[in-house]
């Protein structure tokens, strides 16, 4: 398997596992399973009707925890070491036939992808989670659970074009995380009484 492919499965299954690792491993399972995508060899397991089923399960919790406020942003901080690492392991399994360097490449940057689009989902949450009514968390985490099998969908059928939505997707990711952080700031600042 060349690099380029290697990094063509990464970088999007990568970003669908920062954002819900287990819709990720479910939809790319159901899809295998059912016929719609072939994967390569070492995502054979995906498609195992017992992976399914615990990605089933672990996403109908997941889902819920995802629609309360501040109960989904306490589910995201669990999930800062848990998405990357999942990330991190699609990656290495996207590149299982791989030399050994660029595995270790791929789980670096699967674990790296991951945690960037976990950390732009969590810190999303807190902002939404400041606004008294609930339908905006509903919103988001509905938009968040249809990104993933729209990406995974996207990256395989259009890759070029889920590359450059990401690349959108990143710029809005720092964009956002400096408001973020100049927010913060001011609200310390309130707070401080300066």
């Amino acid at each position: 398997m060349s690099s380029a492919v290697v990094l063509a499965l990464v970088i999007p299954l990568a970003f669908a596992s920062g954002i819900n690792v287990y819709a990720t491993v479910a939809v790319i399972g159901l899809a295998a399973h059912a016929g719609l995508i072939a994967l390569p060899a070492q995502f054979s397991a995906f498609a195992h009707e017992w992976v399914i089923a615990a990605a089933i399960v672990l996403y109908a919790i997941e889902f819920v925890a995802d629609k309360v406020p501040w109960v989904d942003s306490a589910w995201d901080a669990l999930h800062t070491i848990i998405r990357p690492a999942g990330g991190a392991l699609v990656a290495l399994l996207a590149a299982g036939g791989a030399p050994a360097d660029i595995q270790i490449i791929a789980a670096l940057l699967g674990g790296s992808v991951a945690l960037t689009s976990h950390l732009a989902k969590a810190g999303t949450r807190v902002i939404v989670n400041a606004s008294p009514e609930p339908f905006s968390n509903w919103g988001l985490s509905i938009s968040e659970d249809a990104m993933v099998p729209a990406g995974l969908w996207l990256a395989f059928a259009h890759p070029l074009v889920f590359l450059c939505l990401l690349a959108l997707f990143c710029l809005a990711a720092v964009l956002l995380a400096r408001a973020a952080l100049r927010g913060l700031r001011l609200l310390l600042r309130l707070l401080a009484g300066t």
